[in-house]
């Protein structure tokens, strides 16, 4: 059975419990400035997850295409990896655990014919004021699931929340208990340098996860304790890579038909084998390459900013990879293995192979020629460092363009560490970049949604209406930036902003918050959302379906104090503009020719 075959069959089974497919989104969501990346099938679903109503119902299902990056460090081993894909399905308030618990042990073992025995299950054995979830196991065992094959962990590994345990949840964040499904690999035999014992969360690779019914029942509040939900969800997500690993009973995710014949591609450009040492660099090329394509076509180039960078990086750490096992043939491997992943997904997911190959592959050879001019002279000078700090990190950064993982990763090869810290101080010394979209995005790439983000995603659509109020229509948000400190806003415009301008813009924005608007948002298709006149200038990376933000009385369109902005954006946003407090702007400079760049900071 292959990985289209069991795509099909997920989708087809959940349609016929009455689910609604919804389309997939773009990796990069343009009117979402909380995220680098998509990197789950619920993350645009967040918004009804809360207790918005979805325009296609409340069951839903897909198969959305995903980039996650926390775990870029354990990407080699056989499970692992940057990109992949994510089978989900939802109920928003319609059905919760009894039917998600059959629904998936009926996919799996009569849709895919997994053997029973060899699946295991997880469930949350209680934490942080949450109670042992009993139901869930009595549910399991009322499907026959052994009671051995039933195991029990706390909020580490079977509580669930985009921002991890529930102690790390911000206000408003929601989240809860979850229950996972695990495969075992009988022919691999433990490891016991993984703990004397094997259970399902081992790292040996005896087992894998390949499936988690989450149910969202909790939401933080402003005092620090979880309130229960009156809507309460379920979000199922499973990569597709492992459990078509699973109905083959392949350990090895690399070994599956996605990644099969990638593989192969760069065993042959090479002229080296896929064993030994070669096997992890292979399979790090074969990741990030299935990555990087898919960034291209979803428009990012490489950069030293956000995605830019990300992609960037992704591409040089390949480039060093295929060093070690042909240097003369870097260019070749990354334009065809780019091919091979055109070929796996063309059809789907906005891959049009024959129209996407060349701008792939001229994206590529235009990034490796740059960095090929200095990856041989940087390797030499890695080599001739003993012992490396963060200065001398941050010099092979300056002066080869070496991000600092990949600095990071050849000396951890020599069993040494770097102090970020250290690379930090000297990074600091050059100018104000900003750290998280140069250095700090490796780690997962969503930006925390707390009360101090959303007021300034708020501040964001003040601070555009003001603008084409006061400078003209003309004015285009060009990108942001969101951190807890401050909003960084580039915009369309051809001259700096003289004092008065920016006092002016300044002034608007704090009268708006005053006048405590509130703010109020709908679903609706893009088509619908540009009719009612909302602002998008990113339209051809828009979803068919978008969420509108209105600030002041959609009703009404001219009146002082009513409506003041409508735009197509993802959240998340303050309920009324009282909540913002006040705003000051800090900084006005360029960003670029015809680009003017705005800092503001809540007071």
């Amino acid at each position: 059975m292959t990985s289209r075959d069991i795509r099909q069959k997920y989708i087809e089974f959940f349609v016929k419990k009455g689910h609604k497919e919804i389309a997939p989104v773009p990796l990069v969501l343009e009117d979402d400035s909380t995220t680098l990346f998509t990197s789950s099938g619920m993350q645009p679903l967040v918004p009804y997850l809360k207790g918005q109503s979805h325009p296609e119902g409340t069951k839903l299902v897909d198969s959305q295409p995903c980039l996650r990056l926390e775990d870029i460090d354990e990407v080699g081993d056989s499970r692992h990896t940057t990109f992949f894909e994510m089978l989900g399905n939802w109920s928003l308030g319609e059905y919760f655990k009894k039917e998600q618990l059959s629904y998936f042990w009926e996919f799996l073992t009569e849709e895919l014919k997994l053997e029973r025995e060899k699946l295991y299950v997880s469930v949350f054995e209680g934490g942080s004021g949450v109670g042992k979830d009993e139901e869930t196991v009595k549910i399991w065992k009322s499907l026959e699931v052994p009671e051995d094959h039933i195991y029990f962990y706390g909020v580490k590994k079977n509580w669930w929340s985009r921002t991890g345990t529930p102690d790390k949840m911000p206000p408003g964040e929601i989240g809860g208990p979850d229950s996972e499904v695990f495969y075992e690999f009988t022919q691999v035999k433990h490891d016991p340098k993984y703990g004397e014992k094997c259970h399902p969360n081992c790292d040996c690779g005896r087992f894998m996860e390949i499936g988690n019914c989450v149910f969202i029942q909790y939401v933080k509040k402003e005092e620090g304790t979880l309130e229960e939900l009156a809507q309460k969800n379920v979000d199922f997500g499973g990569g597709l890579e492992r459990i078509t690993a699973a109905v083959g009973d392949q350990p090895d995710v690399f070994g599956v038909d996605l990644f099969e014949g990638l593989i192969k591609q760069i065993e042959t450009d090479t002229d080296r084998e896929y064993a030994g040492e070669n096997k992890q660099t292979m399979r790090i090329i074969a990741d990030h390459m299935r990555a990087s394509t898919f960034l291209i076509i979803n428009g990012v180039i490489p950069s030293n900013k956000m995605q830019g960078y990300v992609l960037r990086r992704l591409l040089r750490r390949s480039a060093v990879k295929i060093q070690k096992l042909n240097p003369d043939k870097i260019v070749k491997v990354l334009v065809e293995t780019s091919k091979k992943v055109l070929e796996n997904y063309d059809g789907m997911f906005g891959v049009e192979k024959e129209k996407q190959v060349g701008l792939v592959g001229e994206v590529i050879t235009t990034e490796i020629e740059r960095f090929g001019k200095t990856l041989d002279k940087g390797l030499k000078e890695v080599q001739k460092i003993d012992k490396i700090n963060g200065k001398a990190a941050f010099d092979l950064y300056q002066t080869f363009g070496f991000p600092l993982e990949l600095t990071e990763e050849l000396f951890r090869e020599k069993g040494q560490e770097i102090k970020r810290e250290e690379f930090y101080k000297e990074f600091e010394k050059h100018k104000e970049l900003s750290r998280t979209a140069g250095i700090g995005v490796f780690k997962g790439g969503l930006i925390a949604d707390t009360p101090k983000t959303r007021k300034l995603h708020t501040t964001a659509h003040l601070l555009q209406a003001s603008l084409r109020q006061i400078l003209g229509e003309h004015v285009q948000q060009k990108g942001q930036n969101i951190t807890e400190e401050r909003l960084r806003f580039d915009f369309s415009h051809n001259s700096p902003l003289s004092k008065e301008e920016i006092e002016k813009v300044e002034k608007l924005i704090n009268e708006k918050i005053e006048e405590d608007l509130s703010v109020s948002y709908k679903t609706v298709t893009l088509d619908e959302a540009i009719k009612e006149g909302a602002l998008g200038f990113f339209k051809e990376k828009y979803r068919d379906t978008v969420t509108v933000y209105t600030i002041g009385d959609p009703s009404t369109r001219q009146t002082r104090g009513s409506l003041f902005s409508r735009e197509i954006c993802g959240g998340p946003h303050v309920e009324h503009t009282g909540e913002i407090g006040s705003v000051t702007i800090t900084k006005e400079e360029s960003a670029g020719a015809g680009i003017r760049r705005i800092y503001i900071k809540l007071l």
